[in-house]
Order: structure tokens, then C-alpha cells, then sequence
């Protein structure tokens, strides 16, 4: 394209240009603001949705045979103290949310906001990694019972150690119980991943918004 065609564009677009409305800086970041605001306090939200469905879960009776597996004072203690343990984390972390969208509705600079939204990021990450942790924790134990401690399955610990190669056989019941734990992980990454990637994803939007706001 020729300079002097190349000069005419410019002009024309700088003509229209001038017909659009133009943002102010601090409109721009007021939106960004609001709509991050906006993002935290469905985090927030869904967060508080998720601790009801889990209580929900483990209060659905279980029958006789899903019973048995997990039958032992030992067993049950450690099993609910879990329990416990994953409720305290989940209600911290409520806390933290609610936190962050405080703080991001109130935030008054650019800055202080692409600062809170890069922690609620890192809030949601830990979050997620650490509920995954405990429920591959869950599901390790209640294998651990049945296997170990639990008398109506026994016999199973009985025809390993009635196998050629007792050792063998556990690498590979070790190995298929890893598996079965990792498959699990994966399709609760996936729920987290829909749940809150989406959310996570304009968050970044936003702070790149407003990175490009500060240049």
C-alpha cells in the first residue's frame, strides 16, 4: 500500500475516532473494578453453594454393604476427623473469599486492584489443589480399611499372601488403586476447572485490562 493511502486511512479512522465516547481512566478502571468485583462474589457464592452439597453428600445415609466397608473405631475416627478437616478448610476459605471481594470493592488504584485480583487468584488455586489433596487422602484411607483392617474382606489379604509372588501382587493392586485415586482426581479437576476456570479466566482479563490501564 502506498504512504499516502496508508495516511488517508489514518485520517479517516481519527475522523471517526472522534465521533466515538470517550472513557476517562478513572471510568475505565471503575468498570474493571465492578466487573471484578462482580467475578469474586460468584466465587464467593459458589463456594458457599459447594459446602452445602458436601454436607448434603455425606449426610445421605449409606446402606448395609457401603456400611460394612468402613466398620472400625479406627477407621471412623480418621474418617471423620477428615471430615472435619476438609469443613474447617472449605469454611476458611469461604472466609478468604469473602475477604477478597471486600477488598476489591473497596480498592481505590489500579494497582492495589491488579494486586488483590493476582491473591484471589492464588486464593481459588490453593483452594482447589488442597480439596483435591483431600479427597485423594479420602479415598486412600477408605481403600487402606477395607484392605487392612476390615474382617468381611479378610480373604483378601489372605490370597496375596497364597500367591506366587505376594509382592507382585500387591505392586499391582497398589498400582490399579493409584489409577482408580488419579482417574477421580482428574474428573474433580475437571468440575473445578468448569466451576471456577471461568471465573478465573476473566479475572486474568481483567488484569490485563488494567496492566495495559498503568502503562
Amino acid at each position: 500500500m502506498a504512504m499516502d493511502e496508508l495516511e488517508l486511512l489514518k485520517k479517516d479512522w481519527q475522523k471517526k475516532e472522534g465521533h466515538l465516547p470517550k472513557l476517562s481512566y478513572e471510568e475505565i478502571y471503575k468498570m474493571l473494578r465492578k466487573k471484578s468485583s462482580s467475578i469474586v462474589r460468584w466465587i464467593f457464592y459458589i463456594s458457599i453453594i459447594e459446602f452445602v452439597f458436601w454436607i448434603a453428600i455425606n449426610r445421605i445415609p449409606l446402606g448395609d454393604e457401603e456400611s460394612r466397608l468402613t466398620d472400625g473405631a479406627f477407621s471412623k475416627t480418621l474418617l471423620v476427623s477428615l471430615e472435619v478437616l476438609s469443613y474447617v478448610i472449605l469454611a476458611y476459605f469461604i472466609f478468604k473469599f469473602y475477604s477478597n471481594y471486600k477488598k476489591i470493592s473497596v480498592t481505590d488504584s489500579a494497582r492495589d486492584l491488579m494486586k488483590n485480583i493476582i491473591i484471589t487468584r492464588k486464593t481459588v488455586m490453593t483452594y482447589v489443589w488442597i480439596s483435591l489433596g483431600l479427597f485423594a487422602a479420602s479415598m486412600l484411607l477408605v481403600f487402606i480399611q477395607v484392605v487392612f483392617f476390615n474382617p468381611n474382606y479378610s480373604e483378601v489379604t489372605e490370597q496375596v499372601a497364597q500367591a506366587n509372588s505376594p509382592i507382585l501382587m500387591w505392586i499391582l493392586i497398589f498400582l490399579a488403586l493409584f489409577a482408580t485415586i488419579a482417574m477421580f482426581v482428574g474428573l474433580l479437576w475437571l468440575f473445578y476447572r468448569l466451576l471456577y476456570g471461568i471465573l478465573l479466566k476473566r479475572l486474568r482479563m481483567n488484569y490485563k485490562e488494567l496492566r495495559n490501564l498503568e502503562v
